[in-house]
């Protein structure tokens, strides 16, 4: 009894623990959207067209940057014959030391999912929730721009 007890404790907290985040990046979201002249409207809307894949206009768009706890994330995506060929980091969290590392292990498989799914819906890498989610934000934003 006591061990259903401490399970349904852990499970109550952890989901708890989800919604709180969730709320948290969606109000931090928000609020860069707003510092770097995007409304929350388009914020949200960059985020919802990022979750389909489609036929893109060919060029190179630049995402919004977007707040990854120890810094920003801004990646720009380039897109040839309407698919996403390229994503490159513009901006990312690169003066500490744990950063760099966490970095550098997340940023190559971000980019590689992201081509590979033709979408900014792409899993979290493990050990690098904050610079997933920044990257998903960003590059959502710059595929809405791309949309055709």
């Amino acid at each position: 009894m006591k061990k259903i007890v401490v399970t349904g404790f852990v499970i109550i907290v952890f989901v708890l623990y989800a919604i709180y985040h969730n709320i948290a990046t969606a109000v931090v979201s928000t609020a860069s959207s707003k510092n770097n002249g995007v409304s929350a409207t388009d914020a949200s809307v960059g985020t919802a067209s990022s979750q389909t894949t489609g036929t893109y206009k060919d060029g190179t768009y630049t995402g919004s940057a977007a707040d990854a706890f120890y810094g920003t994330i801004q990646v720009q995506a380039t897109i040839q014959n309407g698919k996403i060929t390229d994503v490159q980091f513009l901006q990312y969290p690169n003066d500490r030391d744990d950063s760099i590392q966490i970095n550098q292990m997340a940023m190559p498989q971000l980019k590689q999912e992201a081509i590979q799914a033709q979408s900014a819906n792409v899993d979290i890498v493990s050990g690098a929730t904050d610079s997933s989610q920044a990257f998903m934000q960003s590059l959502g934003s710059a595929l809405s721009q791309a949309k055709s």
